[in-house]
């Protein structure tokens, strides 16, 4: 028996696995001011991945999944570090920053069919703290196919205008009701690359995870608003084809994300239970046209950096105040280390406040 594959195979995972790691971390403490003790702090796992590659030649065509996954996830792991050392010399240096983190998201998609079949990827897409968790990589691994269950994207391609990305648990029962997260990119994001900042914890909390795409360059937070109707609509139709729980149905959302998370979310007739900003804008408007009955003891977990170059902290603590006085039952969550980036540390916070557990 060849065993040449089984030994690459465990040769080449580690180090990408860690290499995908490290670049969550620079994309969680990416700061302009900050930049090069981030890189400094992470060093070279990129190395130990590039002295593997070889390995992925010669392998039987019946592993040829495995090895063209592997080959995907390792390249976009590669050129985002390349990207990242090269964007200080560019004369635009914080897109270039940006457009290398684009790499971490695309290397987990390539990597995520393999969850199924090596324990290690499947642990790699659990939060944390539940890696060790037997019980839930049993069900996972067990799981038999469903149709629709896994990740989907609804209305063309994963950064389609006006589509979503659906993540569905492998193991979700037909009779159970699932708890349903919506969450909402950045400016310049999309769907796509935004519902890998939420999949560990909907694959290891059995919700179903939906990270729609604005209808317009970002979201509708001034004139015509398209995305509120689109929203409801994306939500009605994941509805009929799944059940959802009705009390647990969380709408989060980073940068222009989580201040459309409030434009829409404070709205009379809101699907959503609970609401959960992140990194957003405020204004005390948002509060004068909500709707008074919509907003009295409403869920919202508003999560903000002290060091936000983008949105200043000031308007966070103003959101809290405004919103408390107003009626909501508000949870302020101020990181004195978070800058203008996504806090995925703090998701499993979010989803035990918001009772999907």
């Amino acid at each position: 028996m060849d065993t040449r594959p089984l030994d690459d195979l465990t040769a080449i995972l580690p180090p990408l696995l860690r290499a995908l790691e490290a670049l969550g971390f620079v994309a969680r403490y990416l700061n302009p001011a900050d930049i090069h003790r981030v890189m400094d702090a992470v060093g070279a796992p990129d190395a130990a991945l590039a002295a593997e590659q070889h390995r992925l030649g010669d392998w039987p065509d019946a592993l040829a999944d495995v090895r063209e996954a592997l080959g995907a996830a390792s390249r976009h792991v590669l050129q985002g570090f390349a990207e990242l050392r090269a964007a200080p010399d560019d004369p635009e240096p914080m897109g270039a920053l940006f457009r290398a983190l684009r790499h971490l998201p695309r290397a987990q998609a390539a990597l995520y069919p393999l969850a199924a079949g090596l324990p290690p990827v499947s642990r790699y897409f659990l939060e944390p703290a539940r890696r060790d968790d037997a019980q839930r990589l049993a069900a996972l691994a067990q799981a038999p196919p469903r149709d629709g269950a896994g990740i989907s994207h609804e209305g063309g391609e994963p950064d389609a205008r006006g589509g979503y990305a659906l993540y569905v648990p492998e193991d979700a029962a037909p009779d159970v009701a699932c708890p349903l997260i919506v969450a909402l990119h950045g400016g310049s994001g999309n769907g796509g690359a935004f519902l890998w900042s939420w999949l560990r914890e909907a694959r290891t909390r059995s919700a179903i995870l939906v990270a729609p795409t604005a209808t317009g360059r970002t979201w509708a937070l001034r004139g015509p608003d398209p995305d509120t109707p689109n929203l409801r609509r994306i939500v009605d139709e994941v509805s009929a084809r799944w059940r959802i729980d009705p009390a647990r149905r969380l709408l989060a959302g980073m940068s222009d994300g989580g201040t459309f998370a409030y434009v829409t979310g404070l709205e009379s007739g809101s699907p959503f239970t609970h609401l959960a900003p992140c990194s957003a804008a405020f204004h005390p408007m948002l509060v004068q046209f909500a709707d008074t009955d919509r907003l009295r003891g409403l869920p919202l977990h508003i999560t903000h950096g002290a060091l936000d170059w983008m949105f200043p902290v000031a308007m966070a603590r103003e959101a809290q105040a405004a919103l408390a006085a107003a009626g909501a039952a508000v949870t302020y969550r101020e990181v004195a280390d978070l800058a203008h980036t996504f806090p995925r540390e703090l998701n499993g916070e979010v989803l035990d406040w918001a009772g999907i557990v």
